[in-house]
């Protein structure tokens, strides 16, 4: 059974696989902000229990079992998440600092209630997707809003990055996931956009927010 910190290693490592499979030791360490011998120790001990394979100056890679058993965490994490913004109320910008926290706890039968209790939700606050039971995650054919023609309407359906800072951004300009955008004028020199949803409109949003925002045209 994995500790915390492997279990942090490995999540590490999932949200890098999905990104890019090619994984190196540098990149592991970056994003868990240690040393590479301290990170080099680390995938010894991953390797030794049959969840990675690594090679000296090869990438890193998932075995089917490592790619599952971090999967079911990033499950927790993301079933932790949403009951505590669906069910306790928490914004979606206070909840990933006590998912932390809950992803380590061992019970999956606790996990599996709150799915129940909330009706199996397939994605988090965020949009992101939710693993299933066997650590599956359903393909989601979602663009970018940078990569949306003017004239066009879709809808929020995901962020691609959910820090703090931007979620209160977002929140500022009232801005949620399920609305309706119109994307009503692209400037060509920045590429910033002018958009309205809801009661407002006419909101001008930069490049760096709309390559953020993954949406669903309609």
């Amino acid at each position: 059974m994995p500790t915390i910190t492997k279990e942090n290693y490995l999540k590490a490592l999932y949200y890098l696989d999905q990104k890019d499979h090619d994984i190196t030791l540098t990149e592991l360490g970056k994003v868990m902000k240690v040393s590479k011998p301290t990170v080099n120790d680390m995938v010894k001990k991953l390797q030794s229990q049959g969840w990675i394979k690594y090679e000296k100056y090869k990438p890193l890679r998932f075995t089917e079992q490592g790619r599952k058993t971090a999967a079911l965490i990033v499950r927790k994490h993301r079933l932790a998440e949403m009951f505590l913004a669906q069910v306790m109320g928490f914004g979606w910008e206070e909840v990933h600092e006590i998912a932390e926290e809950l992803e380590h706890i061992k019970s999956d039968e606790l996990f599996d209630r709150m799915d129940e209790l909330m009706g199996f939700p397939s994605v988090d606050p965020h949009g992101s997707p939710i693993p299933d039971k066997e650590g599956n995650l359903k393909n989601r054919n979602y663009k970018l809003l940078s990569q949306i023609s003017e004239g066009s309407k879709v809808k929020l359906r995901a962020l691609r990055e959910s820090s703090t800072d931007f979620l209160l951004f977002l929140n500022k300009k009232g801005i949620q996931l399920g609305m309706e955008i119109q994307i009503l004028q692209i400037e060509p020199f920045d590429k910033s956009m002018t958009i309205s949803y809801d009661d407002h409109p006419e909101i001008v949003i930069s490049e760096a927010v709309s390559k953020q925002l993954m949406v669903e045209e309609v």
